[in-house]
C-alpha cells in the first residue's frame, strides 16, 4: 500500500480523495492550515503547515512514497491572475521541493488542460509547475482536466448535447479535440 502525502486536502478534489485512499487502505498524511485540521476525514494524520513553505512540512513528508499536490486558487478564473502566480506557483515549488528532499518515488500534479485562451495566467502558471516537475528528475503524474465534475459542479453535463450536435462539423470538432475529449469515442 502506498504512503501518500497531499497538499489541498481540505479542498475540493481532496475531500474526494482521502477518504477513497484510506479506503483503499493506504496511508494518508494530509498538509492543512492551522484551524483546518477537523475538516479531513478520521484515519488521515494531520499535518498542520503552510503549502507556501515547503520546510514548514517537509519533515511530514519523509517516509512516503507519492506526494499528491491539489493546492490551488479555488474558483479560477482570468481575473485572478495574480493569486495563481502567489499561491499556485509558489506551491507547486515549495513541493516540488519538499518531495525531492524526501526523495518522493511518484509525485501527482494537478495542472490544467490546453488551450485553455481565456485563463493565460492560470496555463502559464500551471505550465512552469510542469516544468519545475520535469526539472526534478521525479516520477511523475500530471493531471490536466479541461473541467471538474463533482458535487456542486454539475453544469457541463447540460452541454454534452450541444458537443454532440457539434461534433459533426469539422471545425467544432477540432476545437473539441483540443479541449481533450470528444463525445462517444470520435
Amino acid at each position: 500500500m502506498a504512503k501518500v502525502f497531499i497538499t489541498g486536502g481540505t479542498g475540493y478534489m481532496g475531500r474526494q480523495l482521502i477518504p477513497e485512499l484510506l479506503r483503499c487502505g493506504h496511508s494518508v498524511k494530509a498538509l492543512v492550515r492551522p484551524g483546518s485540521e477537523a475538516k479531513l476525514p478520521p484515519g488521515c494524520t494531520v499535518v498542520t503547515g503552510n503549502a507556501l513553505d515547503g520546510a514548514s512540512y517537509v519533515a511530514s513528508v519523509e517516509g512516503c512514497n507519492t506526494f499528491v499536490h491539489l493546492v490551488g486558487v479555488a474558483h479560477p478564473s482570468p481575473a485572478k491572475a495574480r493569486q495563481f502566480r502567489e499561491i499556485d506557483l509558489v506551491s507547486a515549488e515549495a513541493a516540488i521541493e519538499a518531495a525531492v528532499r524526501a526523495n518522493i518515488q511518484h509525485f501527482v500534479y494537478l495542472s490544467v488542460a490546453q488551450p485553455a485562451p481565456v485563463m493565460k495566467a492560470y496555463l502559464e502558471v500551471r505550465a512552469q509547475g510542469e516544468k519545475m516537475l520535469r526539472a526534478s528528475g521525479m516520477s511523475a503524474t500530471i493531471l490536466r482536466p479541461w473541467y471538474v465534475l463533482g458535487p456542486g459542479h454539475l453544469w457541463p453535463y447540460a452541454l454534452i448535447p450541444f458537443y454532440c450536435y457539434f461534433g459533426r462539423f469539422r471545425q467544432p470538432r477540432q476545437a473539441q479535440s483540443g479541449l481533450g475529449w470528444l463525445p462517444f469515442g470520435r
